[in-house]
């Protein structure tokens, strides 16, 4: 049973940064792409960023909505992945959701974490 468990959402002016962590168990975290997506309010979940698993490369995917202000990595060591989000806009708010199980590179994922909120003020 694969668990990804998120934190480091918050509340954050404009102009600011968060980093997002998610603690993957229970699966070959060092095989495995992951991916972070993100869901505001009224609007349907989308795509933020994904990267591919070390062995193939590492390679990150992002949306153009934050190409150039987030970074997504990963410390196969501690089965984490990080979404460093600088820049941030009111646009960016919403729930950041952590996926893993690529089932079709980069948007379908077969697990799925709980949550953290971000939220940016104007």
């Amino acid at each position: 049973q694969v668990q990804l468990v998120e934190s480091g959402g918050g509340l954050v002016q404009a102009g600011g940064s968060l980093r997002l962590s998610c603690a993957a168990s229970g699966s070959t975290f060092s095989r495995d792409a992951m991916a972070w997506f993100r869901q505001a309010p009224g609007k349907e979940r989308e795509f933020v960023a994904a990267v591919w698993s070390s062995g193939s490369g590492g390679v990150p995917y992002y949306a153009d909505s934050v190409k150039g202000r987030f970074t997504i990595s990963r410390d196969n060591g501690k089965n984490t992945v990080y979404l460093q989000m600088n820049s941030l806009r009111p646009e960016d708010m919403g729930v950041y959701y952590c996926a893993a199980g690529v089932s079709r590179w980069p948007y379908e994922y077969d697990y799925w974490g709980q949550g953290t909120q971000v939220t940016v003020s104007s």
